[in-house]
């Protein structure tokens, strides 16, 4: 299996007894060495301090006070936003500890990016040894917003700030953009759609993100995002679940749903609570789930073999955010005794 997903660090960790990511030196210390990081020259000697020493040891203690006396305002917050977020992931021993301790206690202080590549890194740890790139393309909605195009029928998202790149530039990078700006229109540039034929061809542009999925009713990328949706559930909450796409649900004891994402949340809560929901808005869904547990005494006792419908759908600006984190803490789970 090719080595994807490079940038999001994965080969800076190591898994424990039950294969999950393990914190170490070196992948904290690589949030060090990206430019927003690293003092500037002029920076006062305090900071120039402060940074070879976590340089040094990424784990090591930060004096009390240190932080605060700072010279600059901007590298006060920054480092208290990142050495808070550095003590979380200390504290939990694992990546995936962490990222469930943050909607469980909550991810205050905390950026939506380091959220989204905590999401990249657990997927690149879950994804190891699958060999569809489907899959891999599929598990992108997770941490990377998505732009969605419908036409005749067909459900298509791209990555968001690859479309808004190739829109500015055409496709050719700073001087596409001279051409923009003088008046002139770039030649388009289409971004291939990945299916069950071609999804090999992910593997030497998995760091583009230029490619197209089809989440389309019944279709290969819609299969795909199913199966990394189970392997997600799986991984972090040890149960078993099986996810299949529905055109519509028809479940006069629908006791229980999810929303993927914050349009679909309140969506599907209007619609079980009888709340008129209006076409403009029912047109927004681009797709619904029923889970079903493997295992019903895994779910809550007053409503286990009851299925779970899960929804999918595109906010007004035609942008797709799923919130991953929502399998993870709303699902009906039996009590743990």
């Amino acid at each position: 299996m090719p080595d994807f997903w490079r940038e999001s660090g994965f080969h800076l960790l190591t898994r424990d007894a039950d294969g999950r990511l393990a914190v170490t030196p070196d992948f904290l210390r690589a949030y060090l060495m990206r430019p927003e990081m690293r003092p500037p020259e002029d920076a006062c000697d305090t900071e120039h301090t402060l940074f070879a020493g976590l340089l040094d040891d990424p784990t090591r203690p930060v004096p009390e006070g240190m932080v605060e006396a700072l010279a600059d305002e901007d590298a006060r917050e920054n480092w208290a936003i990142w050495l808070g977020f550095r003590d979380r992931l200390l504290a939990a021993g694992t990546l995936e500890g962490c990222y469930l301790r943050l909607f469980q206690e909550g991810a205050r202080g905390v950026p939506s990016l380091f959220i989204d590549q905590l999401a990249h890194v657990i997927l690149r740890n879950i994804l190891d040894e699958t060999p569809s790139g489907l899959r891999a393309r599929a598990a992108e909605l997770l941490f990377r917003a998505q732009t969605v195009s419908i036409e005749e029928g067909r459900v298509r998202v791209a990555d968001s700030e690859t479309v808004e790149m190739l829109a500015s530039t055409g496709g050719f990078g700073s001087l596409g953009r001279l051409v923009v700006e003088a008046g002139t229109a770039p030649r388009s540039v289409e971004m291939d759609i990945l299916d069950e034929n071609n999804h090999p061809n992910y593997w030497s542009r998995d760091s583009k993100h230029d490619t197209v999925l089809d989440v389309t009713f019944a279709a290969a990328g819609l299969d795909a995002l199913c199966r990394v949706l189970e392997a997600w559930v799986a991984h972090f909450l040890g149960v078993t679940v099986n996810i299949q796409p529905v055109q519509q649900i028809r479940d006069e004891r629908w006791v229980w749903h999810v929303g993927l994402d914050s349009e679909a949340t309140a969506i599907m809560n209007d619609l079980y609570n009888g709340v008129e929901v209006g076409e403009e808005r029912l047109a927004r869904i681009l797709a619904l789930f029923r889970l079903e547990f493997a295992d019903p005494a895994a779910m809550r006792a007053d409503i286990a073999g009851r299925p779970v419908y899960l929804g999918m759908a595109m906010g007004a600006d035609r942008k797709l955010r799923l919130k991953p984190q929502n399998l993870l803490v709303n699902l009906p789970l039996a009590a743990k005794v």
